[in-house]
């Protein structure tokens, strides 16, 4: 007889739902499915939304705000969801992240979800790290770094999980129209430095770094320095948080070949239908003509 497995929920990695849609998921949530189009062929399918589908809803997200002032986490667990949120807090870069809310409104938010929804239900994503140069120098988003360090260990919020930037041809192509702009990442080697340096912060904190999608990397860190590779929508902290009833089949649709261990979800988000309008420079989700 064959075995049925819950469905995890992402929300997502296509677009941030918590910060501008989230009046579009609660309804696809009452009518007990959401209609999801493949990226690709275009096709709309339906996503069963019933919590007896659904093991576990993981949120994506820059800003909680909107999230946290509309109750619709609150809301989600009185019906019988179980949540998780994965928040993205990087440094204030006006170059790389236009859009994004200043820092403090972030942490605030960051501690508002910790003390709701409990420090274990979050991860803390500092992603992706970037090195670039303008016409002041070389520069990098890893300035507030301990500052935000601070504020999540503050909340009890123990995983960081970090990975480096991408220059993919979309992101050439956008850079290209920007004046005295380029991303400069280092090489393998001073990334591992980095990571390291970045550990040492964590680790007197209590937090413990991991990474996403950084493969090359591992055979250049040490091999007990505590820095660990992660699953973001991840199988076995999800039953711990939540109870069994998930597949362990990994996720073909990532980026398995450079890293990605994270399980088989479904994605609700769409770059065409639920634009992101963070606007952030490196991100493939941005939707701004490029």
């Amino acid at each position: 007889m064959k075995k049925h497995f819950k469905t995890v929920i992402s929300a997502s990695r296509r677009t941030d739902i918590p910060a501008f849609y989230m009046d579009w998921f609660m309804a696809g949530v009452k009518q007990g499915f959401f209609e999801v189009q493949n990226p690709f062929s275009k096709i709309m399918h339906k996503v069963p939304a019933d919590n007896e589908a659904v093991h576990s809803i993981v949120f994506w997200s820059k800003d909680y705000s909107p999230f946290l002032r509309g109750g619709y986490g609150t809301a989600l667990i009185d019906t019988g969801y179980h949540l998780f949120f994965l928040f993205t807090i990087n440094s204030e870069s006006p170059i790389l992240e236009p859009r994004t809310p200043p820092l403090a409104n972030r942490l605030a938010a960051l501690k508002k979800l910790a003390e709701q929804f409990g420090p274990e239900a979050v991860t803390w994503r500092f992603d992706p790290i970037c090195h670039f140069a303008t016409e002041q120098g070389p520069q990098n988003n890893l300035g507030d770094f301990v500052a935000i360090a601070d504020a999540a260990a503050a909340c009890g919020v123990a995983r960081c999980v970090t990975s480096f930037v991408d220059v993919y041809r979309k992101l050439v192509t956008r850079t290209k129209v920007l004046k005295n702009f380029s991303f400069a990442p280092p090489g393998p080697e001073r990334q591992a430095e980095i990571l390291l340096r970045m550990q040492t912060v964590l680790q007197d904190r209590g937090i413990t770094l991991y990474t996403c999608c950084e493969n090359r990397l591992e055979g250049i860190l040490p091999k007990d320095c505590g820095i660990l590779p992660h699953a973001c929508i991840n199988h076995d902290l999800l039953e711990k948080l939540y109870g069994p009833g998930l597949s362990k089949k990994q996720d073909k649709g990532q980026r398995a070949s450079q890293g990605c261990r994270c399980m088989e979800s479904r994605d609700i988000g769409s770059y065409s239908l639920h634009p992101c309008r963070h606007s952030c420079l490196y991100c493939y989700a941005n939707p701004e003509g490029y």
